[in-house]
């Protein structure tokens, strides 16, 4: 039988709250992608949510390219 000691349950913990938080940061990540390509196809521009996300045009233009005419 294996007994854990404090570091082992310090550990555990730790590898927990980092699947915890990567799972939060793909759910906003998705979201936020889903959001992007909404504002693709309502004409907003990838300079104008770049602005708004704080992320360069180039990552918002690939993320969310010009809708398909």
């Amino acid at each position: 039988m294996c007994f854990m000691d404090a570091l082992d349950t310090e550990i555990q913990a730790a590898a927990k709250k980092r699947a915890r938080a990567e799972k939060a940061f793909n759910d906003a990540d998705a979201e936020l992608r889903d959001l992007l390509v909404k504002g693709r196809a309502e004409g907003k521009g990838p300079s104008h949510m770049a602005k708004l996300t704080g992320f360069t045009r180039e990552w918002v233009a690939r993320i969310a390219p010009a809708p398909k005419s």
